[in-house]
């Protein structure tokens, strides 16, 4: 896709681009800012090459208004998820109580699984399942 859009801005010029500007730049902001632990290194790499292409094509100053409009919605996104999540927790507390508990338990098996990588010799004790009791708590 990140290629189709590099080729597509090229084809239509640095003219007929400019409206199109920050719906090509939003995947490759995306992309570029993402903090997965499994990200492709090549997809990285290409969203930087094309965003040079646009660069290049477009100029700077109209290439940094797209940009700059694209992160401005990126982040008012981040900010809506964030206050849509603590309004979540008021307006549900028994799905907030859920996910709150399920997070706890992932973290208390990641921290296992860590020290278990360290210490190959230490084996920590495995929580047996609890599923009607955590459901009682959560009650």
């Amino acid at each position: 896709i990140f290629k189709f859009l590099g080729a597509i801005s090229v084809d239509l010029g640095k003219d007929r681009i400019k409206p199109y500007l920050p719906t090509i730049l939003t995947p490759l902001y995306r992309e570029l800012n993402s903090t997965y632990a499994e990200q492709d290194p090549t997809l990285k790499n290409l969203s930087q090459e094309i965003i040079e292409l646009l660069k290049k094509l477009v100029g700077l100053e109209a290439f940094s208004l797209a940009f700059s409009s694209v992160q401005k919605q990126a982040n008012q996104k981040r900010v809506m998820r964030k206050k849509q999540r603590a309004l979540q927790t008021v307006a549900n507390p028994d799905v907030a109580a859920r996910r709150k508990l399920k997070r706890h338990k992932h973290k208390a098996e990641t921290r296992k699984r860590k020290i278990e990588s360290l210490r190959p010799t230490y084996k920590a004790k495995r929580a047996r399942s609890h599923s009607l009791k955590d459901l009682a708590m959560v009650e």
